[in-house]
């Protein structure tokens, strides 16, 4: 008997794992990282300055299911704790994504059902705000990498879901859904990334993102040479100004988004900013690069050219002295 119901449970899973690998395909894991996922997802949970929320996303969240979910969700309808938990995904889709971020929400889960979020407080860049430093200006100046447009979406993605320094044992969000649906999104045209390359031709850098009209939501960026990313976004937003763009989205605070010159925005601006530039007016199409680096770094966002720094006036000589007579 014990050993049927064990033959059971292990064709059981075995029947779960070929179903999502079918459904995920390339993006498929190991089970080893999600059972690593699981883990992990469940201990940044219980941290201390989150673990109050639990209570509650269970609640809401079952409450949610009980409903049968969330297609898309309504802004009048989130949730205090957690910030703005938006409901349960049903269904998602790369339609469901596009109308949801059209409202301001995005889905993000390490583990278990997605679930649609929005924040309270979004850090927005403005397209005249952007700011490069001048070490890397010079840096552009003269790298020999090479910055391109949806090329390669699928590695960027892979790679800003892989391992990085900064991350707790490769803990991520971006999981085989998550990659399968936004690689749909690009296929549609949606969807874009940026990749940079060294001079061996090597993919060291890169971002990817959602084109919502006049907004572009940046997802995440990754960067396996120091300031390759940094170059690829600059290479972005220079050319989402010239198409028009009025804003970047790039979710909560970080030390590299506020070296770049977002900006906290209230939930209800940034909605107003979606209502007014998130319907239509968006780059059709697959993306293609028509600026180098070099150019990119004298690209002036602010449209106003610096002002040369003023010449510096000569200092009199001084007059000889002279020994009075005595």
């Amino acid at each position: 008997m014990v050993g049927a119901l064990a033959v059971a449970a292990g064709a059981t899973v075995a029947g779960m794992l070929a179903w999502r690998a079918r459904r995920d395909g390339p993006f498929a894991e190991q089970p080893v990282f999600t059972v690593q996922r699981w883990i992990l997802g469940t201990l940044y949970a219980l941290r201390p300055v989150r673990i109050g929320d639990l209570p509650y996303l269970f609640y809401y969240g079952a409450r949610d299911m009980l409903r049968g979910g969330t297609h898309v969700p309504d802004p009048a309808r989130t949730e205090p704790r957690p910030d703005t938990f938006g409901g349960i995904c049903r269904d998602i889709s790369p339609e469901t994504v596009l109308a949801a971020a059209r409202q301001g929400f995005f889905p993000w889960c390490h583990f278990g059902p997605l679930k649609w979020w929005t924040r309270n407080e979004r850090m927005v860049l403005l397209t005249s705000d952007f700011r490069m430093t001048k070490n890397l200006r010079r840096i552009m100046r003269k790298a020999p990498h090479r910055v391109t447009f949806d090329q390669a979406f699928d590695d960027v993605i892979r790679c800003c879901a892989g391992r990085r320094k900064n991350r707790l044992y490769g803990l991520t969000w971006i999981t085989p859904t998550i990659m399968r649906i936004y690689s749909e999104l690009h296929r549609l045209g949606h969807a874009h990334s940026f990749e940079v390359w060294n001079a061996e031709g090597v993919l060291v850098g890169g971002g990817y993102g959602l084109s919502v009209g006049k907004v572009f939501y940046t997802e995440s960026q990754f960067s396996h040479e120091s300031n390759a990313s940094k170059m690829g976004f600059a290479a972005l937003m220079a050319h989402l100004a010239k198409w028009g763009y009025v804003a970047n989205d790039g979710k909560a605070p970080t030390p590299t988004l506020e070296e770049a010159g977002f900006k906290l925005m209230p939930r209800k601006a940034f909605e107003a900013l979606l209502t007014e530039h998130g319907t239509a007016g968006d780059h059709p199409g697959a993306w293609t690069v028509t600026t180098t680096l070099a150019e990119v770094a004298e690209w002036d966002p602010s449209g106003k050219a610096a002002a040369p720094s003023p010449a510096k006036t000569a200092k009199p000589p001084k007059l000889p002295k002279v020994k009075s007579a005595a």
